[in-house]
């Protein structure tokens, strides 16, 4: 790695990046190789601001067993640069584990051995990251006409009162994804989404004699559902989705084109009609869709039961949770059966909303730099090949929203499998921008509350 000082005492910055998931630390890892290869006067400077307190990905669902649905070749590296130290086969060899995985004969580990590498590549990287750190502010820099920097306000959250500011030419928003819940719905302690299930679990008593109801027809439901069987063998878990029965996962490898690098661009430039026609078609990749394993699995568990009791695993297939009603000790859940109409509760100890994620919205971060930023007429930001938004003319500044726009780029703009190309792709862009650089703005003054890190400066911020 390239020796530089804290992240703080660094001037302007080549690459504020907001969020440290999967997309981010592989354009940190971009970053770093490419820094690696150049003179100290070219490395890029870059930090990223992260609002967990340490490294996690998806810990609610590191489930014993549960697997990734996507090839650990698909890593944070291996499609951009096969040979780069931090691939999964690297931490594989770290650990002494190399042979085993090779004799486990699998393209698929197990996703709490694939969040250990995540959190080993994010642990080498920790020069670049400053966590408990929230954004609340994108305010667009005009020098002589142009928007030329972006100002990042960001605060601890131990200490919420403090602002700090830090100057950008690019910023890269990899804000995640957040629980989709059915319309009304508010989670408190009876009511849950699956992203929180072992958190939770894990504040229960081990042997519960009561009721779960899990909601949704995916892979994280079926997963939630065959997790709570397993652990409570004493409960009865109801399982309610709107499908007749679980839908395979479609991993065939033509159809498993549709992640390839390539498909990205194919997707970019087609017609908006053919877009809708490819999401509808291959949705089954990844939407509503279960590993036939894991099918075969809950089935055999319900023939079982229905041959030797007692009846604990219940499928309300076809059916639709309507809506949750809190009772003193649980949850009353209003089902209705759609090929009917029939109408049934259910009354739970507890509700788990396997409803899925969808990408955080990039203009809730956008704050005062929104205006510069262009939409379309549907009102969904435009953003062009290289993932930056399209912004006003003399805009120099480049603002990035990968894994927010598969409107635009296709059915794995919010997944893992391009995430390496994908940050190779961002941090070509951003070089190529640096041909376009301006001379320093002037400090903006009177930033009340604020610490201000000066560009003309390694001065850090004062509170």
């Amino acid at each position: 790695m390239v020796d530089r000082p804290p992240t703080v005492e660094l001037g302007v910055h080549d690459i504020i990046g907001v969020g440290f998931g999967p997309s981010n630390i592989a354009l940190a890892i971009a970053v770093e190789e490419h820094n690696s290869s150049v003179s100290a006067g070219a490395a890029l400077r870059a930090v990223f601001l992260e609002r967990q307190v340490r490294f996690g990905w998806h810990r609610g669902m590191l489930l014993d067993g549960a697997t990734m649905q996507v090839s650990y070749l698909k890593d944070l590296v291996t499609l951009r640069n096969p040979s780069s130290s931090f691939t999964f086969l690297s931490f594989l060899h770290s650990r002494n584990r190399l042979v085993d995985f090779i004799n486990h004969k699998t393209m698929y580990p197990l996703r709490s051995e694939y969040h250990d590498y995540l959190e080993w590549a994010a642990g080498r990287l920790d020069d670049l990251v400053e966590y408990d750190t929230e954004v609340v502010d994108l305010r667009p820099v005009t020098h002589e006409g142009e928007i030329a920097y972006v100002d990042v306000i960001s605060r601890h959250r131990g200490d919420p009162d403090r602002t700090v500011v830090r100057r950008a030419r690019n910023v890269v928003i990899a804000a995640g994804l957040e629980p989709r819940l059915p319309d009304g719905v508010e989670i408190d302690d009876r009511t849950w989404h699956n992203h929180e299930l072992l958190h939770r679990l894990a504040r229960m008593p081990s042997t519960p004699r009561g009721r779960f109801v899990v909601v949704g027809a995916g892979q994280s439901a079926a997963e939630v559902t065959e997790h709570l069987h397993t652990r409570f063998p004493q409960a009865e878990v109801f399982s309610v989705f709107s499908r007749y029965g679980f839908s395979p996962a479609d991993n065939s490898g033509f159809v498993n084109q549709i992640f390839d690098p390539d498909a990205v661009d194919e997707f970019y430039h087609a017609p908006e009609s053919v877009r809708a026609m490819l999401l509808g078609y291959h949705r089954g990749t990844n939407y509503s869709a279960v590993d036939m394993d894991l099918i075969d699995e809950l089935y055999r568990r319900a023939y079982q039961e229905k041959v030797r009791g007692p009846r604990r695993l219940h499928f309300l297939r076809a059916s639709r949770a309507e809506s949750f009603e809190r009772l003193s000790d649980g949850v009353r859940v209003h089902i209705r059966y759609l090929p009917t109409g029939e109408k049934r509760t259910v009354d739970a100890d507890t509700v788990v909303l396997a409803t899925g994620y969808h990408a955080r919205d990039p203009r809730r971060l956008l704050g005062a730099l929104a205006e510069a930023c262009l939409t379309a007429e549907d009102g969904q930001l435009q953003v062009g090949r290289d993932y930056s938004i399209d912004t006003v003319a003399g805009t120099t500044a480049g603002v990035y929203v990968p894994g927010a726009s598969e409107y635009s780029h296709g059915i794995s703009s919010s997944l893992l499998s391009n995430i390496s190309v994908r940050a190779g792709e961002i941090l070509t862009s951003v070089l190529d921008r640096q041909e376009l650089e301006v001379p320093l703005a002037p400090v903006p003054s009177g930033i009340a509350g604020s610490g201000y890190l000066d560009p003309r400066s390694n001065a850090r911020p004062q509170s």
